[in-house]
């Protein structure tokens, strides 16, 4: 503490307008009162971490099982590593390990081989600070990742690695929000990360629909009307959020989708943010992945010299699932120069990203190759993982279109189903009465009943008068089956209860 002049209980601060306001310090004895910390942090919303979520820790302390459906948290319902990624991860931590005379009998060779690569490249090992975009030779890993999928040639210098994807895009819009007349075009039902970084950021969340009567595809006059009615109300509509494959909603963009975005962003001057980090978990044949980046460049000039794009990917989805490393990735294209010098400034100030998840990011992006010792193996983990998840997608879709007043569009990718629900006036009034949001009603009786915890549809936005819910398709297919069946079960006992 100073030893000087105590402080007194208010500060003289400048608003948006310049103009001086006296802000009070303290409050009941505390600097840190809730009433006078950031009122962009009381403002911020995460609903996958939310009521319903914390209602369910308690409940399982209380010793009741939870099936946590809320979060894509593939290894908390059974997911199991890569055998590939945790043998070169083991060897890196424990580097000791490579001079082992037993090593080659505990571990494939060409995870030893890696591992000893990977050790090399990291001056002082995985326990020193690394580059604060994340080590150089991953990041040319990355860039020939991005060349060989896309066709295009990448910068590793415009690629920095960071603890997951949500640490880019945090980054991303902390660069494009200056105030709060700055606006970015966030589709609905969204991703709560944008909605809580934005308020974070203090900007402006441009709400942009999605038509679920088109299996959630883009509504490009919705799009543009929001727009001119944000730019109407002095809104500076600086960036554009959309996610392929979709979160909540599971739908694949086409090439002609991505194709009419990058003409969207190009004749309104604004930052496409292309959150891809379900670009592995797809289970159909008619809407394969594509990048927004590839479509930018098949487009040819103006567009793929002009359209700035930020595309994010993580180590958390796909058949690795591995969430709890943290590893993730943004490759910044016609981003200008001094910009991506700015943001490796900002970068540098968090030091580095976490070195177990930049090795993560490597084996993502450079895995086995034809030839070597474990292709077999670790071809046969992800292709029977991802065989897993089209037979659940199938397994949850089928359940939910099968119970009354209840539709969902089929999961053609990402981890997630998002089934309409129709709740009669009797069951509205019911959770008005209780003080909760029809669906978060709803959410919580299944909760309470079954022990099955998902989010529901009013954390993601939807419109108005439509409820939903957002559920993984992650339990393992024997407790998938349950899932479904105990589902079944609670929603015709409440469609009973609450008939009109």
């Amino acid at each position: 503490m100073s030893t000087g002049t105590a402080q007194k209980s208010s500060d003289v601060s400048n608003d948006t307008r310049g103009v001086c306001v006296t802000l009070q310090n303290e409050k009941d004895g505390k600097v840190m009162h809730p009433d006078l910390i950031n009122p962009n942090i009381k403002v911020a919303q995460y609903a996958v971490r939310g009521e319903l979520y914390l209602r369910g820790e308690q409940l399982r302390q209380e010793g009741k099982e939870i099936i946590f459906t809320n979060v894509g948290n593939p290894h908390s319902l059974g997911g199991k590593p890569l055998t590939f990624t945790r043998q070169v991860i083991s060897l890196c931590t424990a580097p000791f390990l490579l001079d082992h005379p037993d090593v080659e009998k505990l571990f494939a060779p060409d995870a030893i081989a890696r591992a000893k690569k990977l050790t090399a490249s990291f001056k002082g090992g995985i326990g020193a600070y690394t580059d604060s975009r994340g080590n150089s030779m991953i990041r040319e890993e990355i860039s020939n990742f991005i060349q060989k999928r896309d066709g295009i040639p990448s910068n590793h210098n415009h690629v920095f690695m960071t603890d997951g994807a949500s640490v880019s895009v945090r980054m991303s819009l902390n660069a494009l929000i200056r105030n709060s007349n700055d606006g970015i075009l966030v589709p609905i039902p969204q991703y709560p990360l944008y909605s809580a970084s934005i308020s974070l950021y203090g900007g402006a969340l441009i709400p942009y629909y999605l038509d679920e009567d088109n299996a959630w595809g883009l509504d490009m006059p919705g799009l543009k009307t929001a727009v001119q009615e944000a730019r109407a109300a002095g809104k500076n509509v600086r960036g554009m959020v959309f996610i392929n494959p979709g979160n909540p909603t599971g739908q694949c963009l086409t090439h002609a989708n991505l194709c009419e975005l990058v003409k969207f962003a190009y004749n309104e001057n604004i930052v496409l943010m292309a959150d891809e980090v379900y670009q592995e978990n797809i289970y159909q044949d008619e809407h394969p992945f594509i990048s927004a980046k590839k479509a930018v460049y098949d487009m040819g000039a103006p567009y793929n010299e002009a359209v700035e794009l930020f595309s994010f990917h993580t180590i958390s989805k796909g058949t690795g699932g591995e969430c709890g490393l943290r590893g993730g990735y943004m490759e910044m294209v016609n981003i200008h120069p001094d910009t991506v010098a700015q943001m490796y400034k900002c970068a540098s100030i968090n030091l580095c990203p976490n070195t177990v998840g930049q090795i993560a990011v490597s084996v993502l992006v450079n895995p086995p190759a034809p030839g070597d010792h474990s292709y077999d193996m670790h071809v046969n983990e992800t292709t029977s993982e991802l065989h897993s998840l089209r037979r659940r997608a199938h397994m949850v879709t089928d359940a939910f279109n099968a119970l009354e007043g209840v539709s969902c569009n089929f999961t053609e990718g990402s981890m997630y189903s998002f089934p309409k629900i129709t709740l009669s006036a009797k069951a509205i009034e019911k959770a008005k009465s209780m003080g909760k949001a029809p669906d978060v009603y709803y959410c919580l009786r299944l909760l309470e009943t079954t022990g099955i915890s998902t989010v529901p549809g009013s954390g993601f936005g939807q419109k108005e008068g439509t409820f939903h819910l957002r559920t993984t398709i992650l339990p393992r297919e024997e407790v998938m089956d349950k899932f479904t069946k105990m589902f079944k079960t609670f929603h015709e006992s409440f469609m009973d209860e609450f008939r009109d």
